[in-house]
């Protein structure tokens, strides 16, 4: 049997097995690694590239498996481009590849570097269909593995971990976890027919609204209290907040979907002037 569902050979297949490398969502968790990483007052280029390595395997499992949980378990997609067989092949794979980045930081650091990753492939094998009916584990299972992602970036370079990262670990969990409380209510409908209680299936899309955006302010209010309570962040991170802020604000009135779109990219935006405050320090 063939693992791509639309055509054959080699280069059927290998267009099936990429599609399933989702940029938009790939690029946050590796971000907060690398992030993590230079946070660091030593970088070492090949522990981040495993940790790297082992963050992408991670992702590549959850999105493996939603998609063939969605469209050969829930029969929600229309469509999917990988076979059941190709589906499982896929997840055999990229979790040996995982646990071998995992078991290269066991060896090149310590046990404490392989733990600190494992969340990742934990969280992406479990999201569905699991994890994702219940409100809780719904909103916060992606924010979690981009907050481990940061934590094990900096501890593969450290072999520790330091109170502004984790810190900056809980911002990302708290304001993440608000704008997938707002991507969630695009599918209140059908989430509510499955069973799929997210927070906007149990809250109703209004008090959802007013909660997710209720957790992004409390993490742009952080961000500002680390920049003037923290040496290690500098006064210039809230330009970072001040963005995401305006952003925030901007999408305040658009539908669920729109929202969604412009949050994600604004998150984009808050990591890469965070990263740039805080390895640049152009204030300091």
């Amino acid at each position: 049997m063939a693992i791509a569902r639309h055509g054959s050979g080699v280069a059927a297949a290998v267009r099936a097995l990429a599609s399933q490398v989702h940029p938009v969502f790939m690029l946050p968790p590796l971000s907060a690694s690398l992030f993590g990483g230079l946070l660091a007052d030593q970088f070492s280029l090949p522990l981040a590239g495993v940790h790297l390595a082992a963050v992408f395997f991670g992702l590549y499992t959850a999105h493996v498996k939603d998609g063939y949980v969605d469209f050969y378990g829930r029969g929600e997609d229309d469509d999917h481009p990988l076979s059941e067989r190709g589906c499982r092949l896929a997840l055999a794979g990229t979790s040996v590849g995982f646990f071998a980045c995992t078991l290269g930081l066991f060896a090149l650091v310590d046990v404490w570097a392989a733990l600190i990753t494992l969340p990742g492939w934990l969280i992406g094998y479990h999201h569905a269909p699991r994890l994702d009916m219940h409100p809780v584990t719904a909103s916060i299972g992606y924010p979690t593995g981009i907050a481990f992602a940061l934590l094990g970036g900096f501890y593969v370079q450290t072999a520790g971990l330091a109170p502004v990262v984790v810190a900056l670990a809980v911002v990302f969990l708290v304001v993440l976890s608000g704008i997938k409380v707002i991507d969630d209510s695009t599918d209140v409908e059908y989430d509510r027919s499955i069973d799929k209680r997210t927070v906007a299936v149990v809250l109703g899309r209004t008090r959802a609204r007013r909660l997710a955006y209720g957790l992004m302010f409390l993490g742009m209010v952080a961000v500002l209290a680390m920049a003037v309570t923290m040496s290690s962040i500098p006064p210039s991170a809230a330009l970072a907040a001040l963005a995401f802020g305006i952003v925030a604000v901007l999408s305040r009135n658009a539908d669920a979907e729109l929202a969604t779109m412009l949050l994600i990219r604004g998150s984009y935006v808050f990591l890469a002037l965070l990263l740039a405050a805080v390895w640049f320090r152009p204030l300091a």
